[in-house]
């Protein structure tokens, strides 16, 4: 049996913020009538493309583009997650990960619960990186939570270089949320919960 690919795409424009974002959960192609403009990359710091994945963001400021670069490579997305999800069916739910990057190690757990909440220690010590203010780091994953209704729980376990610290953190809450979204076989059409939902 075929399974419907994942995929969401938005646009939205603020006086604050001009974001254009589009989503493929399961990797591949986006259909056709999807704007270009969502799925082509700049050419900037953090724009990849390969046979499964096109990558393209551009905040504006370095080391942001670098972190959701990770987030969404490593966990195997092109970017607008609730709406790509859809109805959470057949799917593990749960997922876990570790992720080192040299003397960091870092640990994600996911739930696709509905229930939007966070718990983000990252235990970064700089200001700033690069443009960064790294108060921003935990803030991102926590709208990341918020915006995609799950719950999340990510810690840095050990690490000297706040970059390691932050990069490997995105890097494991990517792996870990690859797992949740995974799709379990023989589970097709179930809903991962007791209460028969998770939309409620």
């Amino acid at each position: 049996m075929a399974t419907a690919q994942r995929w969401a795409a938005l646009a939205r424009d603020t006086n604050e913020t001009k974001i254009q974002m589009a989503l493929n959960l399961d990797g591949g192609a986006f259909p056709p009538e999807t704007d270009e403009r969502l799925i082509k990359g700049d050419g900037s710091h953090a724009s990849q493309s390969s046979k499964s994945q096109t990558i393209a963001i551009n905040t504006g400021i370095g080391f942001l583009d670098h972190m959701l670069h990770a987030l969404a490579k490593h966990a195997g997305w092109r970017y607008t997650f609730a709406r790509a999800l859809g109805t959470p069916t057949g799917l593990a739910r749960y997922g876990y990960a570790y992720a080192p990057l040299d003397e960091a190690l870092s640990r994600a757990v996911v739930d696709l619960s509905n229930r939007p909440y966070s718990v983000i220690e990252l235990g970064l010590k700089r200001e700033f990186l690069g443009q960064l203010s790294t108060e921003m780091v935990p803030h991102c994953m926590q709208s990341f939570a918020q915006g995609a209704r799950i719950t999340l729980h990510v810690d840095c376990i050990r690490g000297e270089n706040d970059h390691h610290r932050a990069e490997s953190a995105f890097k494991a809450l990517a792996v870990a949320t690859r797992m949740a979204t995974s799709r379990v076989a023989g589970r097709e059409g179930e809903v991962p919960s007791t209460k028969g939902t998770l939309t409620a």
